[in-house]
């Protein structure tokens, strides 16, 4: 087939799919005589193809071929992509303008331009000192503007070797960023390290990259970077350690070597310590060797520890007041508080103030926080103190809310130092309270849960609040269900519902799943809706978007990106998390109102919904934090997120922690509330459809609950209680059987 060629400038993108590259865009065609046919009124043309990542104001030539969409009429369809440097004066202001070029942005790029013309890019190369010869431009933007250039030079060589295997041009950066001028040899040495080093990069493209420069598969480096890139990938789906023999096929099957292979790479890894190896029991009497990364194994090692050290410490900060003592106390507080205490809460609050680590759960409505409220009445009778906090910064803040006292992410509860990746408190300098409460235990994995039972002095109490039945933490662990499993702490289940409004179903609902019952769906429903059509994915998204933009905020007043939420039980597939980000950010904010970048292999556009997706103490942005989008600044690369009331900037190197939140995973979900929630539950998502999934997303929900799929998907999720198991041995731990 012979390419026709096409030259331009990118004006926007339309779609860009993250996973495969597939890219629409409109292009200003240098001479539009060459696409006369296919011009819009703005004098566009689409161009559609899988490839390299593009911004806004880039100049490109392109070759490809002319088609016709049936629906979009005439495109052209690229097979490359090459950028150019532009030959005119205004395809310059753009390309300089485009935040190539940290420093420059459209206002300094149009005074360069307009200075020197033509010669402007033969003046950054040779002759950047001229640049004080343009008004406006002091000694630092110069500078910024040298060293940008020359930085961007040598990013050059970097992205030619980097890209001939395979990697995108925002990996490419990132590893310069890491490794600067000595990547190349640094990537030739051991291009496994890029996996350890470069945030964004994981296992697979860094063994591509090896691959390419010859590496056998059965190179000792290759099978025991597979060994740990398993061990990882058992951590992001909960487990805190493989069996050694489920490690080794796994291992093998992602390396495509024999399980033969990986056995001495166990025992190699071993002694380097790169990897934990423990005997742990089995329910069948047996033990089985399990593996850890060391992390995970000395924080569950320190959780077991500390809490035992805890139970067993005979004296309280709380001093030794009988329990009758106690009952007078929790009655004047109830009574303090305007508020009636059924003898499971008053129990609760008793076990709380007699016993050094409680357990209080219970699902929606059943009185944990009445609870809370009276035993902080008791404390401050008493002039106790005490410390509230939550693993995220929504859910502290709802607690704050609901029991109007003040209360903290575990992280700053802990003075978290990012600078030296540290706590103020710890075992040798433990919080200075009489009792730590924690809420939303469910969301705690044994990382967070090791650096906060250290920071309890031994005579403090600490009481643990949560709902078990909902999904475990995003993290490694499954810590609230092993602490009550382990038999050894004392629990304290709330069952009676108090928190229902009349007419509401979403918490009357919640509890019938919870119960293995089909939740309701009467025709007079105000909250609590299903939208019945065929086990169809294509139909559940088309019509989610119609309900997420037209439906839910004409019929109840709700802004459709602040206070909508979509929760998805899939990453893949037509109603999975991706398509659907990509879908109602083309309907809710689509290209051409405001600016728009693609960053990290994404395509950001300023009023996107945004989520963290991992932790950032420095700019205390936590994982799941939702905000908008709210400027970029090309001359300084940077873009700014706004999260509840606080700006928070990210340099684009950044860009990869950030993805979209039109539609979040269920998981990402927990310790947050919404005015509204809409879920796709259709059978196509069956691995996933469990009751604690389908539980947890509908307590999400404050206002509003719409289910679109069909009551078959519902019914797998109700029937479907076997909560996926975690390879965990923290309650074995805490029995001492290990």
């Amino acid at each position: 087939m012979e390419f026709e060629s096409l030259e331009g400038t990118v004006e926007h993108i339309v779609f860009y799919n993250e996973e495969n590259g597939y890219t629409v865009f409109s292009l200003l065609p240098s001479n539009p005589m060459t696409a006369w046919s296919a011009l819009d009124t703005d004098g566009l043309v689409t161009v559609v193809g899988t490839l390299p990542e593009v911004s806004p104001g880039e100049s490109v030539q392109l070759e490809g071929v002319w088609k016709t969409h049936p629906v979009y009429g005439r495109q052209f369809e690229a097979r490359n992509l090459r950028r150019v440097t532009p030959a005119t004066v205004e395809g310059l202001k753009r390309y300089l303008g485009s935040g190539l070029i940290k420093g420059i942005g459209p206002r300094i790029a149009e005074r360069i331009v307009d200075h020197f013309g033509l010669e402007t890019l033969d003046i950054l190369d040779n002759a950047p000192e001229r640049l004080h010869e343009v008004a406006g431009i002091g000694e630092h933007r110069i500078r910024l503007i040298r060293e940008a250039w020359a930085e961007q030079k040598h990013i050059q060589d970097v992205m030619l070797f980097l890209q001939g295997h395979g990697i995108s041009t925002s990996l490419a950066v990132r590893i310069y960023k890491a490794y600067g001028d000595s990547a190349i040899a640094q990537v030739e040495t051991d291009p496994y390290r890029l996996a350890r080093d470069v945030h964004g990069i994981g296992f697979k493209t860094a063994d591509r990259i090896a691959r390419d420069m010859g590496l056998p598969a059965d190179h000792p480096r290759r099978l025991e970077a597979g060994l740990a890139y398993a061990l990882n990938q058992a951590v992001n789906d909960g487990h805190v350690y493989l069996p050694e023999e489920q490690l080794i096929h796994t291992a093998a099957g992602l390396l495509e070597v024999s399980p033969a292979d990986m056995e001495p790479a166990v025992e190699r890894a071993a002694s380097a310590e790169l990897i934990k190896i423990e005997g742990i029991p089995t329910s069948e009497g047996e033990t089985v060797r399990g593996v850890y990364l060391p992390p995970f194994y000395y924080a569950e090692v320190g959780v077991a520890n500390r809490l035992r050290q805890l139970i067993e410490t005979p004296t309280s900060r709380l001093g030794t007041l009988e329990s009758e003592d106690w009952s007078a106390l929790i009655a004047d507080a109830a009574i303090e508080a305007n508020v009636d205490l059924s003898l499971e809460q008053q129990e609760a609050i008793q076990i709380a103030l007699t016993h050094k680590v409680s357990i209080l759960t219970g699902g929606p409505g059943t009185g944990k926080t009445t609870t809370l409220r009276a035993l902080i009445g008791v404390l401050e009778e008493r002039g106790y103190s005490f410390a509230l906090a939550s693993p995220t910064g929504r859910a502290a803040k709802r607690l704050s809310e609901a029991t109007g006292q003040p209360a903290s992410t575990i992280h700053r509860l802990l003075g978290y130092s990012p600078a030296n990746n540290s706590f103020l408190y710890d075992e040798d300098s433990p919080l200075p309270v009489d009792m730590v409460i924690v809420d939303e235990v469910s969301m705690l994995d044994i990382t967070l849960a090791n650096a906060l039972f250290r920071a309890v002095d031994p005579r403090s109490h600490l009481l643990l609040v949560g709902d078990v039945d909902q999904l475990p933490s995003v993290g490694a662990g499954d810590v609230l269900r092993d602490l009550i499993a382990s038999g050894v702490i004392e629990v304290t289940r709330l069952n009676a519902i108090f928190r229902q409004s009349e007419g509401s179903l979403i918490i009357a609902n919640a509890h019938r799943v919870n119960q293995g019952q089909m939740p309701a769906f009467p025709e007079d429903a105000e909250d609590f809706f299903l939208f019945s059509i065929a086990d169809d994915p294509e139909r559940a998204a088309d019509l989610i978007v119609d309900i997420v933009r037209n439906r839910i905020p004409r019929r109840f007043g709700l802004d459709p990106v602040k206070d909508i939420q979509v929760l998805a039980p899939m990453y893949r597939g037509p109603a999975g998390i991706a398509r659907l980000n990509q879908r109602l950010q083309a309907a809710l904010n689509p290209p051409g109102r405001h600016a728009e970048h693609v960053l990290a292999g994404r395509l950001f556009r300023v009023g996107d919904r945004v989520m963290q997706t991992r932790n950032n103490y420095e700019k205390e942005v936590f994982n799941g934090d939702v905000g908008r989008l709210y400027a970029f600044d090309l001359a300084e690369q940077t873009m700014t997120v706004v999260f509840d009331d606080r700006f928070v900037t990210y340099d684009w190197s950044e860009a990869s922690e950030l993805t979209h939140a039109y539609a979040i995973s269920v998981h990402r979900s927990q310790g947050s509330e919404y005015p509204a929630v809409v879920m796709p539950i259709v059978t196509q998502h069956y691995m996933m459809l469990q009751r604690n999934l389908l539980y947890t997303a509908i307590t999400r929900a404050r206002q509003l609950v719409v289910l679109v799929g069909s009551r078959k998907a519902i019914s797998v999720a109700v029937r479907n209680n076997k909560v996926t198991e975690r390879f965990t041995a923290l309650a074995e731990r805490l029995r001492g059987e290990l």
